[in-house]
């Protein structure tokens, strides 16, 4: 008979995991590229092999990570012309995921992005700091689109915004993009608390459209 208890802790542990490789990942602790070995993971995070077996597949459903022939799991690459592809869908979504979330979000919904909001503003203050500025903008974005209540784009969403910062151009380390992000960030905040779906869709679409304008300019 199964332990119900050992089979909460086992999705616990492996919820973990994952998260802790995927932060990894995206923060470029591991780089593009590299090995993604499931051993030296094991030993280097203290847990066994089979949590991090489980979370390298996820990485690859994911998109952020490819198995090579010969060679096996590695970190994915993306280059310029791929992080195009990926923000010129995740724009349309996106756009669809604030517009849904409009009618849906709470006062205390609103009251986190604007500590979300905040937090970002005092990460300008300092020398750019890429882990950080990934973090708080992947906890802006999944907050909106999880409070779309919409699974499917969600899913859809999570897969293109990680991809998108697997790239490892100037784009996320530009004082300017760092900036202007804020400003666009605080522009979707103000349609959403404005309830005006049709506002939230065209700021949110034009946040990630202006991603994209901005890579052209290196």
């Amino acid at each position: 008979m199964t332990d119900p208890d050992a089979t909460t802790a086992s999705a616990l542990l492996g919820a973990s995991v994952h998260r802790q490789v995927r932060q990894m990942v995206l923060t470029g602790e591991l780089e593009p590229s590299a090995p993604l070995s499931v051993p030296a993971l094991a030993t280097r995070l203290g847990v066994s092999r089979s949590p991090v077996r489980e979370a390298v597949q996820q990485l690859i459903y994911e998109g952020l990570a490819v198995n090579v022939p010969h060679a096996g799991a590695r970190v994915a690459a993306i280059d310029d012309d791929q992080v195009r592809d990926v923000l010129a869908v995740r724009a349309v979504l996106d756009g669809l995921a604030a517009a849904e979330a409009a009618a849906k979000l709470t006062e205390a919904d609103l009251a986190k992005l604007a500590t979300i909001l905040a937090e970002q503003e005092e990460n300008l203050r300092g020398a750019a700091d890429t882990a950080r500025d990934t973090e708080l903008d992947l906890e802006f974005h999944t907050f909106i689109r999880d409070r779309a209540g919409n699974r499917p784009l969600a899913d859809e969403l999570a897969r293109l915004e990680a991809q998108a910062h697997l790239y490892r151009g100037d784009l996320w380390r530009s004082e300017l993009n760092r900036r202007v992000a804020l400003r666009e960030h605080r522009r979707i905040v103000e349609a959403l608390e404005s309830g005006h779906a049709q506002d939230a869709r065209a700021a949110a679409e034009a946040h990630v459209r202006g991603l994209t304008t901005r890579l052209g300019r290196r």
